[in-house]
């Protein structure tokens, strides 16, 4: 028999079917409710709702767990690719070498965008941020690709808008930085591999060779595969809950990448560098501000420890941890003053009480930050760099909703307004 839960109301008993996923997460299945009762669920934020159900991603917080259609993500970030994780999420499986090979030559084909779009950066002022001028060029994709605002796709349609936003953001996103930053624009090597195509773009200059360091193309790797996908977060839900209008894969990502913007979301691992730097101009004394961080009454918060989700141990973490010291030995970079204040916080968080008890532990945040910060990359640019790395996951759940031909997302409302009352005259009016 199956497993339901009983709901009393006004004397009536309503049952409500209990689904269970694979990972025998259980949820209550509402979706009658209204129709039965009238009633409808008060769920601020959607911490306790579940809105679609999903094979992409399993994330458990309490365990310190994250899987990509299974895999631990352990085991892809010192074993895999960002390709290959990229074909894992979008298509359901490991790509066998043809499949990746086909995969990765596709992407390389479509890197280079219309001249036209050359063209538009220039219409953007010199200090417009750097996620603005990302949202709005792949959002401007749909005007260049009109037929992908279309409901009905076939699969091979779809395969292409996948291709082409895969190997376009980051021409878009490497030229955003050179444009801000006034240096020429690079176009792609078709004899690079993703990542080190993307350095290319965004480092080397056409007055000089460009030596990609191995260890940075390994450490931009693993940086994007552990930011690949990360469930229903906000961005998700919003590539989805705008998917879910049959809005073209360009405009739901150029949502999410909005999304993303939001400091709250994926301004984490810049405000970690924006705090360092801080700390360093007052003198970086770490014990005074580790200080601060513990009186409640202080203001101060160290930024990228502890997370929302993840409640003991981000796994991430550590992964992140070991190459964020292999890219900093690369770069000579050790015993840098902002790497010290990094160490010393790293330590406090690890070892004294109260952040140990507090499970204030250092998040994959806190060692992005300063990887972005030792490639050169400017702060403004970090949440661009989550927005590449976060690509195959927004791609995957948008295809996903479609292929699951999910319904229009409609949320409901508990009315707190005015009761109904008559119109007044402008002339009568208080």
């Amino acid at each position: 028999m199956a497993e339901s839960a009983e709901l009393i109301l006004d004397g009536k008993s309503i049952s409500l079917p209990v689904i269970e996923g694979t990972e025998h997460e259980k949820a209550f299945d509402i979706g009658k409710l209204r129709d039965q009762t009238g009633y409808v669920t008060l769920d601020s934020g959607y911490k306790n709702t579940g809105a679609t159900k999903s094979a992409i991603t399993f994330l458990d917080g309490e365990e310190g767990i994250l899987r990509y259609r299974g895999y631990p993500i352990e085991q892809l970030a010192e074993k895999s690719t960002f390709i290959e994780v990229a074909y894992l999420l979008i298509y359901g499986k490991l790509p066998t070498q043809p499949e990746l090979e086909d995969f990765s030559n596709q992407i390389t084909k479509h890197t280079l965008v219309h001249e036209d779009v050359r063209k538009i950066f220039d219409g953007f002022p010199s200090a417009a941020h750097p996620m603005a001028i990302l949202s709005s060029l792949i959002c401007a994709l749909t005007a260049f690709y009109p037929e992908s605002v279309s409901p009905d796709l076939n699969k091979e349609e779809i395969d292409l808008n996948v291709i082409r936003l895969m190997a376009k953001l980051p021409t878009i996103a490497a030229w955003t930085y050179k444009n801000q930053m006034g240096h020429p624009l690079n176009y792609p090597r078709n004899d690079m591999d993703y990542c080190s195509n993307f350095l290319h773009m965004m480092f080397s200059f056409p007055t000089e060779k460009y030596e990609l360091n191995p260890v940075v193309v390994s450490a931009l790797n693993k940086l994007l595969i552990l930011h690949a996908d990360h469930e229903q977060n906000c961005s998700t839900s919003t590539v989805r809950l705008v998917g879910s209008a049959n809005a073209s894969l360009y405009g739901s990502v150029s949502a999410g990448i909005n999304a993303l913007w939001g400091p709250l979301h994926g301004g984490a691992n810049q405000e970690v560098v924006e705090m360092l730097e801080a700390i360093e101009r007052d003198g970086g004394d770490t014990s005074k501000f580790i200080a601060k961080a513990k009186d409640k009454n202080d203001s101060f918060r160290l930024m990228g420890f502890g997370h929302r989700v993840y409640k003991n141990f981000d796994p991430r973490a550590t992964i992140i941890k070991k190459a964020a010291d292999e890219v900093l030995t690369a770069l000579g970079l050790e015993n840098s003053p902002l790497l010290k204040i990094a160490k010393e916080l790293e330590q406090a968080a690890l070892t004294d009480e109260y952040f140990v008890q507090r499970k204030l532990y250092p998040n994959v945040d806190f060692y992005s930050g300063i990887i972005y910060k030792a490639l050169g990359i400017p702060t403004e640019m970090f949440t661009v760099m989550f927005a590449l790395g976060r690509l195959p996951g927004w791609i995957a759940q948008w295809k996903e909703m479609r292929e699951n031909k999910e319904p229009i997302g409609r949320p409901r409302q508990i009315y707190t307004g005015e009761t109904v009352r008559d119109y007044v005259s402008i002339q009568d009016r208080n």
